[in-house]
């Protein structure tokens, strides 16, 4: 829910991995939400800078915010990051707690983020990425056509590049970004899912997509060696997760790469540091066929979070938060080695 207890001290929300179903015991959270909206709102709205735009698609009243970096209006048409919030999330707290928008005003890139939908207006929100989640699953929300509709509604209000579109997001969202690869390879250049792996009922991209996937193997919701997550809270409501590794070797297998990964860079984090016991392991599968790449940080002692993001955020039921590396900084690095392919472009 991303309630944090009585007193409101905008610390940034944003989901986690199980969307809940209707449930009695659902009433006095969504009690609470209704109590401090006026407040969370009026915090939010300090502490980013995003402007909300509107667009209808498949009979729907969609949203997403747009955060432009100051290179915008300059006449050369810039980048695109979209970045997915979790599951029972939303868009304008994710971007607070992921920070994106710091980067992306220093790079010069413009940070999209959506919002999925919801039985209860917006709240709860969710992504049909799928093989999950929650309410979009089960209405069949389109969720990619509404991303592409997303895009065309961008560009007219902006200059943006269409070789350099990017797609990342947490849990849910991460879901989300590889269902935008799979499905959508002639508009995303690369992705970087965070703490999510992919949930598809079949598997046929129309081309290679490079890949950059973050998780933790202590993560306790979105588990890292697949299986049966814990309840969403207050709910019965469970999402079954598919192995890190075996998603990303079914990746590489399309995208020609080696069946192997090869480590790289280790990080440990320091002792009497906030990252004490954490580790990150860089794995690359490669190299692939054409201008492709599946790598893997591959983070311990971490929780359901995104790196580098808002620290300490509902360590009871996300686990750990970690800045052993800072997922921002690793996904627009990686990023930027790629672009989609001309054959590809409209």
């Amino acid at each position: 829910m991303g309630y944090a207890g009585p007193a409101l001290n905008c610390q940034g929300r944003d989901g986690v991995t199980e969307p809940p179903r209707p449930d009695p015991r659902l009433r006095l959270s969504l009690l609470l939400v209704a109590l401090t909206a006026t407040a969370l709102t009026s915090c939010l709205r300090e502490a980013v800078r995003s402007e909300r735009r509107e667009l209808e698609h498949g009979g729907r009243d969609r949203v997403y915010y747009v955060h432009l970096p100051p290179q915008a209006g300059n006449g050369q048409p810039l980048p695109v990051v979209i970045n997915f919030h979790g599951g029972g999330g939303e868009a304008l707290g994710h971007e607070r707690y992921t920070g994106m928008d710091a980067l992306a005003d220093e790079e010069g890139f413009i940070a999209v983020y959506p919002a999925g939908t919801s039985r209860f207006g917006d709240r709860l929100l969710t992504w049909n990425a799928g093989g999950c989640c929650g309410y979009a699953q089960e209405e069949s929300v389109d969720d990619v056509g509404f991303v592409r509709a997303l895009i065309d509604d961008l560009s007219t209000a902006t200059s943006i590049d269409r070789s350099r579109i990017y797609a990342t997001g947490l849990s849910n969202g991460a879901m989300m970004a590889y269902r935008m690869a799979a499905e959508a390879g002639d508009l995303v250049a690369a992705i970087a899912p965070v703490a999510g792996a992919m949930k598809l009922d079949g598997f046929a991209p129309s081309r290679p997509i490079p890949i950059l996937h973050i998780h933790s193997v202590d993560d306790p919701r979105a588990l890292y060696n697949g299986g049966t997550g814990p309840p969403f809270p207050l709910t019965d409501a469970t999402v079954d997760h598919e192995p890190v590794e075996d998603v990303l070797a079914m990746w590489a297998a399309f995208d020609g790469c080696p069946s192997a990964a090869t480590a790289g860079e280790t990080l440990s984090g320091e002792t009497g540091s906030v990252n004490a016991g954490q580790t990150a392991t860089l794995w690359i599968y490669g190299p692939c066929t054409g201008d492709v790449e599946v790598d893997l940080w591959k983070l311990t002692g971490a929780g359901h979070v995104w790196p580098g993001g808002t620290p300490n955020y509902l360590t009871a039921v996300l686990g750990p938060s970690t800045s052993i590396i800072d997922a921002n900084r690793e996904m627009w690095a990686f990023f930027q080695r790629f672009v989609l392919p001309e054959e590809w472009r409209p």
